[in-house]
This record gives structure tokens, sequence and C-alpha cells, in this order.
């Protein structure tokens, strides 16, 4: 059984839509592993359809981790992710478990590896100051686009959580972000041995598979989901504007027919799982790459 020296983890990563949720399930049954899902939309309760995110029938009996975490009107970063696996990586050496990392958020995976800065203790001087500064928020991203180009390029100007980030920083320590990151760099969090496995899938496959998906999406009762969502936390929350669930909003102001939902959902996931395949084949290395049957001939 797993332990301290024995305990063995490895991540699943590709586009949305490439059969990772399947696969994962059957990795985890084969090597007595919990699985912790990277993604940042199952992450929230309440976003089951649009998230697609696996049934408690779908899971097989496998602990997930990382799936109905917060609630939509919940703010979440990486920290959140690194959080996760501390406490997962924890409970899988006292439960001598194994560990499977999946998802298609694979910017949270290289944040695992490469770990983020410590954050500076902010005072309550500098909590009151800040709190001040965030009530005119484009006054105060200007201030600070002008201290630090560099980081704030960044960061959206109608993004209050970054932005009272830099400010915490700048007022509690007198350096700018930038300058605070390269005093203070990133240290890994994950520690032991991660090998990454990249399932490819050709791109006309993936947008039968993505279309089908959306199908199933609608026909299960998404726009249902949107309308009890929008009723229960509005349209402020950032999750409010992910694919899948502004497409539904719009259909839901008249802009968009039935037809037009699906095919708006379709292409926007495609373009995604594009983005979700560039980004993996340029930041990780050593991947060991194939379909699902190879990945599972090779992994099972």
């Amino acid at each position: 059984m797993p332990s301290l020296k024995t305990f063995k983890q490895l991540a699943l990563i590709g586009p949305t839509a490439s059969g990772k949720t399947a696969l994962s399930i059957k990795i985890a049954q084969q090597m007595n592993a919990y699985i912790l899902s990277l993604d940042s939309l199952s992450i929230y309760k309440d976003i089951d359809i649009v998230s697609a995110k696996p049934t408690l029938s779908e899971r097989e009996g496998i602990v997930h981790f990382g799936i109905d975490y917060l609630y939509p009107n919940e703010n979440f970063d990486v920290t959140t992710f690194i959080r996760l696996y501390h406490e997962v990586h924890r409970r899988c050496l006292e439960d001598r478990k194994n560990l499977v990392i999946v998802g298609g958020t694979s910017f949270y995976l290289k944040m695992l590896i490469e770990g983020i800065s410590e954050l500076p203790n902010i005072s309550n001087e500098t909590d009151a100051k800040t709190k001040i500064y965030l009530q005119d928020l484009q006054k105060s991203y200007t201030w600070l686009h002008r201290l630090d180009t560099q980081y704030m390029s960044k960061i959206e100007s109608n993004d209050p959580y970054r932005i009272e980030k830099a400010l915490n920083i700048y007022l509690e320590t007198g350096l700018t972000p930038t300058q605070y990151f390269k005093q203070f760099p990133p240290q890994p969090t994950v520690t032991e041995p991660l090998p990454i496995y990249q399932i490819e899938i050709e791109r006309e496959k993936l947008r039968e598979r993505i279309a089908l998906r959306t199908k199933i999406m609608i026909n299960d009762g998404l726009i249902d989901e949107i309308c009890t969502l929008e009723k229960k936390y509005t349209r402020s929350p950032n999750c409010m504007k992910s694919i899948g669930i502004k497409e539904t909003l719009a259909y839901l102001d008249g802009i968009y027919d039935k037809k037009m939902l699906s095919e708006k959902i379709t292409t926007n996931t495609a373009r995604l799982a594009k983005r979700q395949t560039t980004f993996n084949n340029s930041q990780f290395d050593n991947v060991i790459k194939g379909d699902v049957k190879m990945l599972e001939k090779l992994l099972l």
C-alpha cells in the first residue's frame, strides 16, 4: 500500500472533451488513487451540466477533490489549487492512496510544478488604505500601471481581486509587484516525481465530440441550470462569463435562438480546446503523448 516512500502520482492533461475524465477514473482504479480535478468550472457547486463534471455514478466510487469546492460567488485563484494539492497530498499519505491529477486548466498544473511566491502579511493599516484606493478602481489601476507597467499590463482594469493584491503588496512593502516577486521567487509545490500524460486527438474528431456534448448538455437542462445560477448569484461572478454560460445568457436575452446557442457554444469550446492544446504543447517538458487508447494501454 502507498506510503511516504512509495506514494505515486501522475497528471493527465488534454483539451476539453478529449476523454480525460473516463480515462482518469480507470487509472485511479488501477493505481488505488484519489483524483484531484484541475478544472476552473467543476470546482464550483451548482455548476454541474455546463462544467461537464462527472456525476457521482460516473465517478465509480473514486474520491474526487477539486469538485464542488466553492460557491460561484466565492473568489478563487491558483492559490486555491495549491492549497488543495497540499490537502489532498496529506490525505493520500494518511489513507495510503496514490494520486491522479486531471483537468483541462493546465495553467494550474504549471503553477503547482513551478510554485508561487509567498505574499506578505497585510497589516490592518495597509488593509484600510487598500480599501480606500479600491473605491476608485480605475484611478488606482492607472496609478499602479504607471508604477509597474510590466505587472499591471497582465491585469484587466476591472479586476478588483488582482488590483487589490497589487495594492496590498505595494502599500505593505514599498516594492512594486515586479520587484517583490523578484525578491521572493516562487517555490515549487510539487516536490516528488510527477509524470505528465497528454491526450492527443484529431481536431475534427474533437469538434464532433464537442458538438455532441453541447447537444447533450442542452437536452439535459443547461438552460434551466443557467437560469437558476443567474437568479441565485446574478451575472457578476467571473464564472458567469465562462463558455456555455455566457452564450446561454445571450440566448435568454433573445440574442440567439436555440440552434445558434448550440453552434456558439460548440465554436467557442473548440477555440478553447485549440488554446489548451497550444498551451500544453509549449509549457511542459518530457510529456508522454498519445491518443486515449494508447495511453490507456500504456497506463493500465
